[in-house]
């Protein structure tokens, strides 16, 4: 048998055990994902025929490779097309940070694009009523390219409404509707919610943008006598319910709330529900932003879209002519001949 003083007869080009770890490892990442807490990992490592098990910090060190196409992923340009909508919400876990288990928030931001289609365009883990902390994720977008935003749906945490005006200037604010309505709520007695919120869902049933607004007023006399604390709320928040109204009618349903991102919400909260408490915000963005690319992925593949095209057409309707304009102007005469020359 031949033997070498140094080296090895095994070719340089292969690593030994290589194929069999990574498809362990593919398999403990891809668990890890789906809501397998890492203690449950160890009997499914051990199920597959490793008899030595997998330990949590284990299972925690190889999920952590996951943290390069998550940030790859987070720091993607998004200048390729302009998204005319954009919402934003929040959902919390719990996390340790400095030695204590507090309540953290993982923000999300979606949008359509000019085609029709969604995306998630970003997320990040932080404390959802700090101002500074939503202005530093709406500079990040921006930075990385988001442009032609017309509006922006979320609820009324302060420090979010006024990060919007900061870095979105220029773009109209949509207040949730689904939020507003709670707020409304915390007001009423419960036996008088009901008819409360019937009169307000009235304001969302009109067919045009000044009935939208006229029912605002309408409702806010009608509900003044016996709760005028939620009149006053009404005509306080007028513009800010009722900016979808300025745009598509065939948008509206799909534009007056957060909803479309509580299905995202839900499944976040699924997933990290199995781990309970995160040891830091890194390994909470880790899991929150694998299902957000999961979401994502399906999205740009379904035949799908969340818009039409020709609807989304209306948002920025083509320019007029020069003869257009000519046609229109009632203080011009054009000669037959010039306008069968054009």
């Amino acid at each position: 048998i031949p033997k070498l003083r140094a080296g090895s007869f095994f070719p340089s080009l292969l690593e030994r055990r290589r194929r069999i770890d990574q498809a362990l490892f593919a398999v403990v990442m891809e668990a890890y994902l789906y809501g397998v807490s890492t203690r449950k990992v160890d009997d499914l490592v051990r199920a597959l025929g490793a008899d030595t098990g997998i330990s949590k910090s284990e299972v925690s060190r190889i999920c952590a490779q996951l943290d390069t196409e998550v940030a790859a992923w987070r720091t993607r340009p998004l200048d390729e097309q302009a998204f005319p909508y954009v919402f934003l919400d929040a959902t919390y876990c719990k996390a340790r940070v400095n030695g204590r288990v507090v309540s953290r928030a993982v923000v999300i931001a979606t949008g359509v694009s000019a085609d029709g289609r969604r995306e998630v365009l970003g997320c990040d883990v932080g404390d959802s009523e700090n101002e500074v902390f939503w202005t530093g994720f709406l500079r990040g977008l921006r930075d990385r390219g988001l442009a032609g935003v017309q509006l922006v749906i979320s609820d009324s945490h302060r420090g979010l409404t006024n990060a919007i005006d900061t870095m979105l200037a220029g773009a109209a604010w949509q207040r949730c509707r689904v939020h507003f309505m709670r707020n409304v709520l915390a007001r009423v007695t419960k036996g008088r919610a009901e008819m409360v919120a019937a009169a307000i869902r009235t304001i969302f049933a009109q067919p045009t943008a000044d009935t939208v607004r006229e029912a605002v007023e309408n409702v806010a006399l009608t509900l003044e006598r016996q709760f005028p604390s939620v009149a006053a709320l009404l005509r306080d928040a007028r513009e800010e319910i009722t900016a979808f109204a300025d745009f598509p009618q065939a948008h509206w349903r799909k534009i007056w709330s957060t909803n479309p991102l509580e299905r995202l919400n839900k499944e976040v909260k699924r997933r990290t529900d199995v781990v309970g408490i995160f040891p830091d915000d890194t390994s909470l963005l880790r899991l929150a932003g694998c299902v957000l690319i999961e979401a994502h992925d399906e999205w740009q593949v379904s035949d799908r879209r969340y818009l039409s095209e020709a609807s989304m057409a209306l948002l920025n309707p083509p320019e007029p002519t020069a003869l257009e304009v000519r046609r229109t102007d009632p203080n011009e005469v054009i000669d037959q001949p010039a306008l069968q020359t054009a």
